[in-house]
């Protein structure tokens, strides 16, 4: 593993994936389709309802200590095993689909009643379920674990979506673009207040009056209008049944101690799909974001007249955010959160974190993320293929780790949270989609080198492998400067060894 990014390399890389979709085939969606294991060039046009859950109080739980140890790692991951299994056992009982439980957030479609003239009573169940999910887990904490009660925002849209596959080598699951999706998300997570908020194409679904713009961010579902969806839906369980239920199932299936290790570096090789709660990893290392920028209009753009353009996209990016995360810097893909991939970056031993050398190494990978998702573009574009403004914003931390799977065997969700997974997230949320940012704990943590790259702001416009590479090697950064020997050694063994004595000063554009 070499830590660099050569352009030859992702050129071929990007090819071979566009021509794994040069024909898609889309279709509208029946109710005796299946969503699993969808084909990567097929997907479906899908009427559902999106509902997004969003656990306020997890971030002040992963506060509650000063130093971010053990203690406060166990009993965050607990405090989300219990929510999870019983998030999980409402959405089986009211036939609602699980899409993604990603740490503090729920993704949940309701697909039923199928057809177009069914929206009402989709909407109304949607509602039922999510003031379900609120009412059961005001009651699943562990008082003698001192684990609290969730604390639920939640978001709800309806409208057409495209299903495609999310992941391989079996680890496939259907994945929801374009705009239901998105403002469900928006709405649960914008905002700080408890309750059920409805984008106004929900609202009027069920015969609500439109708000203003901006409005339904701040005006939950009332007491009445919520209990007239659940009179309408008739869900036909309560949270007295499911909270039973949800105990005998902890008493039959308990979740066990979470017990840590570290992983031996290079963290591609840790296989998430064994892991457990007794057989866990905690360790020092970098967490990256990178969002694809404004690709939920993108798809809206192109659901109805070129829907194969956007599989095309989807499966060329996102395997090449992917293949440099992995395979060019030995990082771990926790998973893909729609349009977006969460990772993990590690330098060092078995038993000890490089912390200067991991953060370095994450920002020559941001640079090489940008230089392939930039490279990507120019590639589909030249195949004709309609790219519009698509962008991409990055972010990563530095701290603490976590990494397991939660639920009950066989139904188990991967989950790697932590205040530097929460940070890296809000790092790459404040960038556009020319931006990579950088948190405060990995600037800290970084070398000089790395704190000049990215100025005061901890924020660079622009920033590709090669700037990234050049950089920091200018500053006499080591992890950068072996990246320039080993991109040397095979071309000219001269020029490698010229590599390795100080570069002259860079003045780097901090803009």
């Amino acid at each position: 593993m070499s830590n660099s990014w050569k352009y030859d390399r992702a050129k071929e890389q990007i090819d071979q994936r566009i021509k794994e979709v040069e024909k898609v085939e889309i279709v509208d969606y029946t109710r005796d389709m299946t969503l699993e294991s969808i084909p990567r060039n097929k997907a479906y046009r899908m009427d559902a309802v999106h509902l997004y859950a969003d656990i306020l109080n997890l971030t002040d739980l992963l506060g509650t200590t000063d130093t971010e140890g053990e203690t406060c790692h166990k009993r965050t991951l607990r405090f989300l095993n219990l929510h999870y299994r019983a998030v999980s056992r409402i959405l089986s009982r009211c036939e609602a689909r699980r899409v993604d439980f990603h740490n503090q957030r729920l993704h949940a479609v309701v697909a039923k009643p199928y057809g177009e003239d069914e929206e009402t009573d989709r909407v109304n169940r949607a509602v039922a379920i999510a003031q379900l999910i609120i009412d059961v887990l005001a009651e699943t904490g562990d008082d003698d674990e001192k684990i609290p009660n969730a604390v639920v925002r939640m978001g709800i849209d309806t409208g057409r979506a495209l299903v495609v596959n999310n992941g391989r080598n079996g680890g496939r699951e259907p994945l929801f673009l374009g705009s239901p999706a998105n403002k469900a998300a928006k709405l649960a997570s914008n905002g700080k207040a408890k309750g059920i908020f409805l984008t106004n194409a929900a609202r009027t679904a069920i015969g609500l009056d439109a708000l203003d713009e901006g409005k339904d961010a701040t005006t939950p579902l009332t007491t009445d209008e919520i209990k007239a969806c659940q009179e309408a839906a008739d869900l036909g369980v309560g949270k007295e049944t499911i909270v039973k239920e949800w105990r005998k199932d902890n008493d039959e299936n308990p979740i066990g101690a979470f017990k840590f290790s570290r992983p031996t570096p290079p963290l591609r090789n840790l296989d998430i799909s064994i892991l457990t709660p007794g057989n866990s990893r905690r360790f020092e290392a970098v967490s990256v974001y990178a969002d694809i920028d404004n690709f939920t209009r993108y798809v809206d753009d192109h659901i109805d007249d070129e829907p194969e353009d956007v599989v095309r996209c989807l499966h060329v990016l996102r395997s090449e955010l992917d293949r440099v995360l992995t395979s060019d810097f030995g990082g771990c893909k926790v998973r893909f959160i729609g349009d977006c991939i969460h990772g993990l970056l590690l330098e060092g031993t078995a038993h000890t974190t490089d912390a200067e050398a991991t953060v370095s190494t994450a920002t020559l990978c941001a640079g090489a993320l940008r230089s392939s998702f930039d490279l990507a573009l120019e590639r589909l574009k030249e195949k004709e293929v309609d790219i519009d403004n698509l962008g991409l914003a990055i972010g990563f931390d530095y701290g603490p780790m976590t990494v397991t799977r939660l639920g009950i065997q066989g139904r188990r969700t991967r989950c790697s949270v932590s205040r530097g997974v929460i940070s890296s997230e809000d790092e790459q949320r404040r960038c556009e989609g020319l931006e990579t940012a950088i948190g405060l704990a990995a600037y800290k943590t970084g070398t000089e080198a790395v704190r000049t790259l990215f100025g005061s702001s901890r924020k660079r416009s622009r920033l590709t492998y090669d700037d990234a590479v050049e950089g920091l090697a200018a500053d006499n950064d080591k992890t950068a400067k072996a990246a320039v020997v080993a991109a040397y050694v095979v071309t000219s063994p001269a020029l490698a060894k010229a590599a390795e004595k100080p570069i002259r000063p860079y003045s780097a554009d901090l803009g």
